[in-house]
């Protein structure tokens, strides 16, 4: 018979884990590209790609208008905001509805060394929110300036 000691701490850490877990799979259950029960939105999808000159950043938002959306660099974070509006249609005789996710939305990824913050741009096409942000070149990263002492 093998004699265990009783720790708590250890049954509270399994405890945690699961119930974090349980967490993470409700959080993408409702914001998976869905408006979620609590009207706080909804999570558009987003591809990014590094390319040999800048980075890419592709966001699908379908249905909004470039007026309705923001993008500014805050803190070395590039910030994506917008609001897609409430789209709702419904015909009686026959009945026909229309369902869409509406709210508002916020992304931000960090950004990282080298990049040229001045020069990023945007496109929108399509649907598809297109951010290209410029890599600084080899020489200006790699320049070291000499300061004299006086």
């Amino acid at each position: 018979m093998f004699i265990t000691r009783y720790n708590p701490s250890i049954n509270m850490k399994e405890y945690r884990r699961g119930l974090d877990l349980f967490n993470s799979l409700l959080d993408d259950y409702v914001t998976v590209g869905k408006q979620s029960d609590f009207g706080t939105g909804f999570t558009p999808a987003i591809n990014t790609r590094e390319g040999e000159f800048a980075y890419h950043v592709e966001v699908d938002l379908p249905g909004i208008n470039k007026e309705n959306i923001n993008i500014s660099v805050e803190d070395n974070k590039l910030v994506i905001s917008g609001e897609r509006k409430t789209k709702e249609e419904i015909k009686e005789e026959n009945y026909y509805k229309i369902e869409s996710s509406f709210g508002s939305f916020s992304r931000s990824f960090s950004l990282p060394e080298g990049v040229d913050i001045e020069n990023i741009r945007a496109e929108s096409q399509d649907g598809v929110l297109e951010i290209v942000v410029p890599k600084l070149k080899k020489d200006v990263i790699d320049k070291v300036k000499k300061i004299t002492i006086k």
